[in-house]
């Protein structure tokens, strides 16, 4: 089918028309004032143009929208902001309050709160700046975490934290002390209160250097609990610090020193090879205890080599030093 040449001719004048109709959409300039800085198109926007604001002093905050864009109509899609101080309102703070209130907190400003009984501040301390206080003010209900007793187990359910005045129980494994279950509880400070230990039991007592206990020993000895030794016939018990009769029982080791002294030996046979002789009583073989003493004489025809002190001696720990006669 063919077109006329007339009525080809007005469809061309009106697509013409109605293009000459289309233009671009723009925006109008932004004008700022001198605490307001715009990065941006900011002399006439076109569609979809972004505008950012930034305040010049970092002391104050944009008050208003940061962005805005040129919209579809010629229009931004906000007003141009301004900048106002930084401030905080106080905080509504659960379980705790804020100590000296204020309506508004200048920028850096520290909030100091307190929590109610039972409860704590969390860590850190919230501080006033531009996007608000930089730190939650919170309060966290005190607990004490579940305590770490080395051989032992919690009788019943164990929990990560108890809350304060939680009574708990706990039971040492075998071998060590208190063989009864221990109950503890969490304080106020959050720090669990009673016996927090578990103390290895003792074994057999230790064998002693010319000693023996005075009693029949156990297999197992609790913390505390002490043994007494007493040395063989003619040695001497040392008491003297750090010594003394007592072996005790201190977390799993026995802890004391316990020493018995020698008694010393004289013989005929080495007194004959010494020119002496004993001076009271009949010549025989002498066994003297620790810090006792012998007196000698020479044998007839003999004189003492040295000073005649030297024929009383002392007998210490074993030794006796013999005088001699020629």
């Amino acid at each position: 089918m063919r077109i006329p040449v007339k009525l080809f001719g007005f469809v061309f004048w009106l697509f013409s028309l109605n293009c000459a109709q289309c233009q671009a959409v723009k925006c109008p300039a932004i004008r700022t004032d001198g605490g307001v800085t715009a990065s941006g198109n900011t002399d006439e926007g076109s569609y979809g143009d972004l505008i950012h604001f930034e305040c010049v002093s970092t002391d104050k905050k944009i008050d208003g929208s940061s962005d805005i864009h040129c919209t579809e109509t010629g229009e931004w899609s906000d007003s141009v902001p301004t900048c106002k101080e930084i401030t905080c309102a106080a905080p509504v703070i659960q379980d705790g309050y804020v100590v000296e209130e204020m309506q508004k907190y200048q920028k850096d400003a520290r909030l100091k709160y307190e929590c109610f009984k039972g409860f704590k501040p969390r860590e850190g301390i919230p501080k006033c700046s531009k996007f608000g206080w930089t730190l939650k003010p919170e309060c966290d209900e005190k607990m004490c975490a579940a305590p770490n007793i080395a051989n032992a187990k919690i009788v019943g359910e164990q929990r990560p934290k108890y809350k304060i005045s939680s009574k708990i129980q706990y039971k040492c494994n075998p071998g060590f002390e208190p063989e009864q279950p221990v109950q503890i509880t969490c304080n106020s400070q959050t720090e669990w209160t009673g016996i927090l230990q578990c103390t290895e039991k003792c074994g057999l007592p230790p064998k002693v250097d010319f000693a023996d206990t005075t009693k029949m020993t156990k297999n197992e000895y609790n913390s505390g609990e002490k043994v007494e030794y007493s040395c063989f016939y003619k040695y001497t018990l040392d008491q003297h610090h750090p010594y003394s009769k007592y072996l005790t029982c201190e977390q799993g080791q026995w802890r004391g020193n316990i020493r018995c002294l020698k008694p010393c030996s004289v013989t005929v046979e080495e007194m004959d090879k010494r020119g002496i002789r004993l001076r009271w009583g009949k010549q025989e073989n002498k066994i003297s205890t620790h810090e006792d003493q012998i007196g000698f004489e020479c044998q007839t025809g003999k004189n003492v080599k040295g000073n005649v002190n030297d024929l009383r001696q002392t007998c210490n720990d074993g030794v006796m030093n013999l005088p001699q006669c020629v």
